[in-house]
């Protein structure tokens, strides 16, 4: 019964989040894109990913491969940002992200 219960309050957690959101979803249709500087290696990386062509359906996942997957997709993402409006700099790419993918890639450094 106790883990029930704390699906209840996990649930309504979920909903104070997404009240929150509602404010912060303003916030970023402004802010729109964050210019940032990446490594070349890192970028091209990100651009291979891109490039992967993965047809087959992944089937049944855990929660950490579907977490990791997520992830590879997003990483993918940033990759056609890059090949679309990526400015090479030297050894850098410079490119304004959007401001999600942006956000993506810090929780994915934590």
């Amino acid at each position: 019964m106790a883990d029930q219960e704390r699906y209840v309050r996990y649930r309504e957690d979920s909903k104070v989040l997404a009240a929150i959101g509602k404010h912060v979803s303003p916030m970023t249709a402004q802010a729109g894109r964050i210019t940032v500087r990446l490594p070349r290696a890192v970028a091209e990386a990100a651009v291979e990913a891109w490039g992967r062509d993965e047809l087959d359906s992944p089937g049944e996942e855990t929660h950490e491969q579907y977490a990791l997957r997520d992830q590879a997709a997003e990483l993918a993402l940033i990759g056609l940002a890059i090949s679309e409006r990526g400015r090479w700099e030297g050894d850098e790419v410079v490119l304004d992200l959007d401001i999600d993918s942006a956000g993506a890639a810090s929780r994915a450094s934590r």
